[in-house]
């Protein structure tokens, strides 16, 4: 015997249904609430609450609707040239890395070292004692 289900999507404000019904989440003395409601429900509570959010403090959550997620902040390019630095410096000294990817902290940290290091000492150069002229 086969069973069909079939799912309703109902606002909870009106009791319509519709397929354009979506969850609306929403804070008030410090209770989160959420509803389900059609794109015209959701827009009108969004509009009755406007004046008041606009006047409020933000102090949590998501970010507000437009901005770019973290991921999209370009990296600085020192960032990339640092991390190729090392690759090379890694492969170099036996250590096997991809081309991407995140570098393991050991290898960094020991590459760091061995930047660290004092380079080897030069030999001293002589100065020429200038010849002194007899009057």
């Amino acid at each position: 015997m086969a069973q069909k289900i079939t799912v309703e999507l109902v606002d909870d404000l009106d009791g319509s249904t519709s397929d354009d019904i979506s969850t609306v989440s929403f804070g008030l003395d410090g209770v989160t609430y959420d509803i389900d409601l059609t794109e015209a429900n959701a827009e009108e509570l969004r509009d009755q609450l406007g004046p008041f959010v606009t006047a409020a403090r933000r102090v949590g959550g998501r970010r507000a609707r437009g901005t770019r997620p973290a991921s999209d902040v370009p990296r600085p390019a020192v960032d990339h040239e640092r991390n190729q630095s090392i690759r090379a410096w890694a492969n170099d000294n036996g250590y096997e890395l991809s081309s991407r990817g995140r570098i393991p902290v050991t290898v960094i940290e020991q590459y760091d070292a061995a930047q660290a290091a004092p380079p080897a000492p030069q030999p001293k150069r002589r100065r020429k004692k200038a010849a002194s002229t007899a009057a």
